[in-house]
């Protein structure tokens, strides 16, 4: 059975919690001072626009103007993608083939 290498390093930032999604990760898995999971949806996150960040402004200095960042809706924890998910942007995911065989032909394009 393979393993799957999660990295541990995480790069601190004075103002703002970070971790690192897990392979096909798109919840957030923060839980509060009771134990209880935040669960929140995490959603590409552009720092660059964001009013309040760009005050802050300790993310581009760290990461840079285009760096892919993740933060969960609810909690507000930002998260970094995974070096080892090898579909990168996408955080839904590449979806589930067809488990009945079915196959939709495109439509062809009608010739004007």
């Amino acid at each position: 059975m393979a393993t799957i290498s999660q990295p541990t390093s995480v790069p601190p930032l004075p103002n703002h919690k970070v971790k690192i999604k897990k392979i096909g990760q798109r919840a957030c898995n923060e839980r509060d001072d009771k134990g209880k999971l935040c669960g929140g949806h995490l959603k590409r996150w552009f720092y660059t626009t964001d009013v309040i960040e760009r005050e802050c402004g300790c993310i581009e200095k760290a990461w840079g103007e285009k760096a892919e960042v993740y933060r969960c809706e609810c909690c507000q924890v930002l998260y970094l993608p995974n070096p080892d998910d090898a579909h990168g942007v996408n955080v839904g995911g590449v979806g589930q083939f067809s488990v009945f065989g079915i196959t939709i032909v495109p439509k062809e394009e009608k010739k004007a």
